[in-house]
């Protein structure tokens, strides 16, 4: 197949479109996506200038997904003065996995001259990932420890470096998935934290005074597609699934959504555009008397908290008791 645009050899064909695209072009496309993303979230404001620059911190794991992410921000906002781009990578003490995705976020950082800030499970909660997994204390999969620590992690760093937005690399297929998973358990609270979290645009969403505003510029490209670009940019990415990843509910989600995307494509993009919808009704009507009023502080480590103690403390309590 010649490419839509200029007649060279495609690369990729995109069932969802019908569009074919050799890899200048295919590259483009992705990038512009990312870019109307950003626009149509609102995530750089009018009054951001030189001399007040926006602090966009960015969840840099080393796999595909945040080094395209990195990689695309760097080449939109690299020179604009009125944004300023920091990598914070999380090492939760896996042995032969996280050190080599390390190795990806330090090339890639120093190629492009970003600050890239490394924090780790062991230095700021005195755990490792491989101990938690031989322990679990509360009998559940390494993914609901790691996804706490991880979060609670990103957020307050991301705080104590001035981020004005945290951004992460998920992707259409993530957000697809979380939304079915939303919608399979009949969880509109969820959908309305979701919106107000990291889905909605800037200027639709309930302002926060608690937690850093999250969004996500790729979460209108298919992983696949991040993958490729990936490729033809010769990023350095580290393409290895955790050897403790075990959400077995969402990979049956993760079949379930691409056996209809194959049969239907443009499923995935059908799902996102109503579910931010619906989410966004959900929102209106749960931010009535569920605010973040009813947020204090974790005894132990000041973090935002509906309890005495935060989850994450709580976890790291227990697994400090086995």
């Amino acid at each position: 197949m010649d490419c839509d645009r200029c007649g060279r050899e495609a690369v990729m064909h995109a069932a969802y479109s019908g569009a074919h695209l050799c890899g200048e072009h295919f590259r483009g496309s992705v990038e512009k996506r990312v870019r109307r993303r950003i626009r149509e979230d609102g995530l750089l404001p009018a009054d951001a200038s030189p001399a007040e620059p926006q602090t966009w911190v960015i969840g840099l794991s080393g796999g595909k997904d945040s080094v395209v992410l990195t990689h695309v921000l760097d080449e939109t906002f690299g020179k604009d003065p009125r944004v300023e781009l920091v990598a914070l990578s999380i090492h939760e003490g896996i042995e032969g996995y996280r050190d080599e995705s390390l190795d990806a976020c330090r090339e890639l950082t120093a190629d492009r001259d970003l600050r890239h800030e490394v924090v780790s499970y062991a230095d700021e909660l005195g755990v490792r990932m491989d101990d938690v997994v031989e322990k679990d204390p509360e009998d559940m999969a390494a993914c609901a420890y790691c996804g706490v620590f991880r979060r609670d992690l990103l957020e307050s760093y991301a705080d104590e470096l001035g981020a004005d937005k945290l951004l992460t690399g998920h992707n259409l297929d993530d957000e697809a998935q979380t939304a079915l998973m939303n919608f399979f358990e009949g969880d509109l609270k969820q959908m309305a934290k979701h919106f107000d979290a990291s889905l909605g645009p800037f200027d639709r969403r309930a302002e926060s005074t608690h937690f850093v505003p999250r969004a996500k510029p790729l979460r209108d490209v298919p992983e696949k597609e991040i993958a490729l670009y990936a490729h033809l940019a010769d990023l350095p990415a580290h393409i290895t699934e955790c050897p403790h990843a075990s959400e077995a509910y969402r990979g049956e989600i993760q079949r379930l959504l691409l056996d209809v995307e194959e049969a239907h494509p443009g499923t995935r993009h059908s799902i996102m555009a109503g579910y931010e919808e619906l989410a966004e009704l959900a929102a209106t009507r749960y931010r009535t008397g569920s605010g973040e009023s009813d947020l204090g502080e974790c005894e132990r480590c000041g973090s935002s908290t509906g309890g005495r103690i935060c989850r994450k403390c709580r976890l790291v309590e227990s697994i400090e008791a086995v």
